[in-house]
């Protein structure tokens, strides 16, 4: 095993960061490495809103559900799929652009989610801690006017930088057998290994909580499935003017 795939198989989310700061050249090298993922076609629908201002950081904080570290992490990012700077290129063309199509939403979203999982990595050799934000997504029309984002363009996530304070274990994740499979799909024995990944994601939520957080995978996943999972989402992006067809 190289220290890449080392470095990629011990990934945490870090949610406190120290003090120090991450220069802009620093942060600049990150996002030229996020520019160096795959993109669908060569659209490059990845625009990423760099947060500097602390009021800014504190409401967008609170619009994900009162995560104070959006406000506390060194540099803060708002990842957007952006088709908007395609109705540009058309027009520079003469040209006419057909938006609102599910695949244009399917593949700026997927670029999105390349780039800044680039930018994760990166991060993370060199030392630096990240915590993914997707809470902005509970009022995304109240990002959307903050960041002053245009037709065409949607907050998908957001993204935290900083200097580690904490140093918490690896989450374990499902056995290789469940989600790797071959030639096609067949869940046959699933259950079974599930229910031992069970064992291990209660314990390690035990140890992580103190004692305090006394789930597994599967029941955790159930209780998340009996809820509504923000259905505001589809009319939102529809005004935004995506999956219109």
């Amino acid at each position: 095993m190289n220290e890449t795939i080392r470095l990629l198989q011990r990934h945490r989310s870090i949610r406190k960061f120290g003090d120090q700061t991450l220069p802009q050249a620093s942060l600049d090298e990150l996002i030229r490495a996020g520019q160096a993922a795959a993109t669908s076609s060569f659209i490059q629908a990845c625009t990423v809103i760099q947060v500097d201002d602390a009021a800014s950081r504190e409401r967008l904080a609170e619009l994900a559900g009162g995560q104070a570290y959006v406000a506390s992490a060194a540099r803060f990012l708002v990842f957007c799929a952006d088709m908007q700077r395609h109705r540009l290129a058309c027009e520079m063309q003469g040209a006419d652009m057909l938006s609102g199509f599910t695949e244009q939403f399917v593949t700026a979203t997927v670029d999105v989610a390349l780039f800044a999982q680039n930018v994760v990595v990166a991060a993370e050799s060199l030392g630096l801690g990240i915590c993914y934000i997707g809470g902005l997504r509970n009022d995304p029309q109240a990002v959307s006017e903050l960041l002053e984002l245009p037709e065409l363009v949607y907050p998908v996530f957001g993204l935290c930088i900083g200097t580690p304070a904490q140093d918490p274990e690896v989450k374990p994740r499902l056995p290789l057998e469940v989600v790797l499979k071959r030639d096609r799909y067949s869940d046959t024995g699933d259950a079974g290994r599930i229910a031992a990944y069970d064992a291990a994601a209660r314990d390690y939520y035990r140890g992580r909580s103190g004692g305090s957080k006394d789930i597994d995978w599967s029941g955790q996943i159930a209780a998340m499935l009996q809820k509504e999972a923000r259905p505001h989402m589809l009319d939102f992006l529809r005004r935004r003017g995506f999956l219109k067809r």
